[in-house]
């Protein structure tokens, strides 16, 4: 375990995590929230998996296509080779991460570092995805947004897979998912 110990005199960091279904607006909020503390004049670096090449290779995009530059990486620890004398991190897609995805926010909190992390909380078949969970548990503030069902108009939670394919990865958007609800997500098109 690397975690580094807390010294007496530091500044304390935190763990928030953004989580919900897909369309739900988590990369929207995690651009939102990291384009405040650049206002506020704060270092920051952001970091997303290297294998989310869906609307850019560098960038963190939205589905209303705000964006903010990210660097890739190809597993969670890199991030802590990389970050260098800042104030805040972000990170998009954590359920994408590998199993030390949670040490490594833990370790950047406790060396005085707001960590703000966004990500699926559950697959498409409505199980806990990745290492979400553990971050969840972890975290000092959690904010779950939901979607609206694309069958009912009750808030979603489900990213429902719209096409057949049992992998727990499969990247696309709106032409292979839709947000439903738990009640629409057990119906069968």
């Amino acid at each position: 375990m690397f975690i580094e110990p807390h010294l007496k005199g530091e500044r304390r960091g935190w763990i928030e995590v953004i989580c919900g279904s897909m369309f739900s607006g988590k990369t929207e909020e995690l651009i939102r929230r990291l384009k405040r503390v650049k206002i506020a004049n704060l270092k920051v670096e952001i970091y997303k998996p290297s294998i989310d090449t869906r609307y850019d290779d560098t960038k963190i995009v939205s589905h209303d296509t705000n964006a903010i530059q990210s660097t890739p990486v190809s597993s969670s620890k890199e991030i802590l080779k990389l970050v260098n004398n800042v104030d805040v991190v972000g990170i998009d897609e954590a359920q994408f991460f590998d199993e030390d995805i949670t040490i490594v926010c833990e370790t950047l909190a406790l060396r005085g570092i707001r960590v703000i992390v966004a990500g699926l909380d559950m697959d498409y078949s409505g199980k806990p995805f990745g290492q979400m969970p553990h971050l969840l548990a972890v975290a000092d503030y959690i904010t779950k947004l939901h979607a609206i069902c694309m069958k009912c108009g009750t808030i979603a939670n489900i990213s429902y897979r719209k096409v057949a394919d049992s992998g727990q990865v499969l990247l696309g958007e709106k032409d292979i998912y839709e947000p439903r609800c738990r009640h629409c997500a057990e119906l069968k098109d």
